[in-house]
């Protein structure tokens, strides 16, 4: 059954990323709502104590609707290696320690995929977007897969994180060698959030 939802005008996202405001404001675009980040309402980021990456979307939505009396767009995503029992997963961004950068988390995975063959090194790039309504018990969850494998050495300029040693063989290319537009048609990020907004437009709103 069609749930029939009071169209929120404006929604925050629990990030103050501004690539991810700019990405998700335009894929939101055709839904007439306004996506502002939480730092323009001063919240803080919410500790991440989920184990899967839909619960820690979950725990950021919640935290910034709570804090804002507003509904809450967030995601949360990682790399996922298959040899390494899915490691580093929702650590991803903390890999190396809660205050190691990028390129120390990309060092310490490349440290132990060495000597690993090119075909055990396969990876996967994981998001799940979800949305919190005000009065609805239940969130709005989507989430997106992006293969590849992780190459020997970093390749690119681009994009942030795990991207220079993430390899698309279908393209031909590191994440970090692609330009914004064709990372976002790409990505596990984008195919979540435009999941996401799917869902949002197959609702009935007044």
């Amino acid at each position: 059954m069609i749930r029939v939802l009071r169209r929120p005008v404006k929604i925050v996202m629990a990030s103050s990323n501004a690539g991810k405001l700019r990405e998700i404001a335009g894929i939101l675009g055709d839904l007439d709502m306004t996506v502002v980040p939480q730092s323009d309402f001063n919240v803080v980021d919410a500790d991440e104590t989920g184990s899967t990456f839909a619960e820690n979307a979950l725990i950021k939505a919640r935290h910034a609707a709570k804090a804002t009396g507003l509904p809450a767009i967030a995601d949360d995503s990682g790399l996922a290696v298959d040899v390494l029992d899915g490691r580093p997963g929702v650590y991803s961004a903390r890999y190396a320690g809660d205050d190691a950068d990028d390129e120390q988390n990309i060092d310490k995975l490349l440290a132990e995929l060495d000597g690993v063959a090119d075909e055990q090194r396969g990876a996967a790039f994981h998001c799940a977007a979800c949305l919190v309504l005000p009065d609805e018990p239940e969130a709005i969850i989507a989430e997106g897969e992006w293969r590849g494998r992780i190459l020997r050495a970093r390749r690119g300029e681009s994009g942030f994180g795990y991207d220079p040693i993430f390899f698309d063989p279908e393209l031909g290319c590191s994440s970090a060698q692609l330009s914004a537009d064709e990372k976002n048609a790409r990505s596990h990020r984008g195919q979540a959030l435009r999941k996401l907004a799917h869902k949002l437009g197959e609702l009935e709103w007044q």
